[in-house]
């Protein structure tokens, strides 16, 4: 492999990372490549380590180097009211607020029937589990405010209130279509402050 081929696959590789253009990723390999070994082994090192080290929560689907996670063990927090969300990135949303006290649910997605995505292929079971074996009094939705977010929550909400369990959705504080993991502390905080029963 010559070195044009070299430099064309860690481009060709960058470019593959979300929100990572062609010329953004020609610009980070030229930096990687100008920059000393120590710089482009420490990143080599660190998405190794992490794709190694961390695993799914097997209680809430978070992301975590223990199981569970830090945040089903940790005994301040209140275990009553479950924070539903989308993927594991919308907890560290919610965790930047330090407002919100109780337990999460990552649902691994949305319903989504154009891409092939049922209620069968989410964490809903693992839900309603996790509902009948505790005293949970408050299902928080906070999924995307877009057409997929509303349609899993609607779907979440029929099946949990027949269980005579509060079922809130976050306000609509956030823009419809746009995602958790952009929304700023107080945006977010006002959403959360705001939610309503569905």
């Amino acid at each position: 492999m010559n070195e044009q081929s070299t430099i064309q696959r860690l481009i060709n590789e960058l470019s593959k990372l979300p929100g990572i253009g062609r010329k953004t990723a020609e610009r980070l390999a030229f930096y990687l490549l100008k920059e000393s070994d120590n710089v482009g082994r420490g990143l080599a090192e660190a998405i190794l380590e992490v794709k190694q080290k961390v695993k799914f929560c097997s209680v809430c689907g978070n992301l975590t180097e223990g199981d569970p996670c830090g945040i089903c063990c940790d005994p301040r927090r209140n275990r009553k009211i479950v924070c539903v969300v989308e993927e594991p990135k919308d907890i560290w949303a919610f965790e930047k607020l330090r407002t919100y006290n109780g337990v999460y649910h990552v649902l691994m997605g949305v319903i989504s029937p154009l891409d092939g995505v049922g209620p069968e292929k989410l964490r809903i079971k693992e839900l309603l589990k996790r509902i009948e074996a505790s005293e949970t009094e408050e299902i928080i939705i906070a999924t995307d405010p877009n057409v997929e977010g509303d349609a899993t929550a609607l779907y979440l909400s029929k099946l949990i209130k027949p269980l005579d369990i509060s079922v809130t959705r976050i306000a609509s504080g956030l823009p419809v279509g746009g995602d958790l993991e952009y929304a700023d502390s107080v945006t977010l905080s006002k959403a959360l402050s705001g939610r309503r029963p569905l």
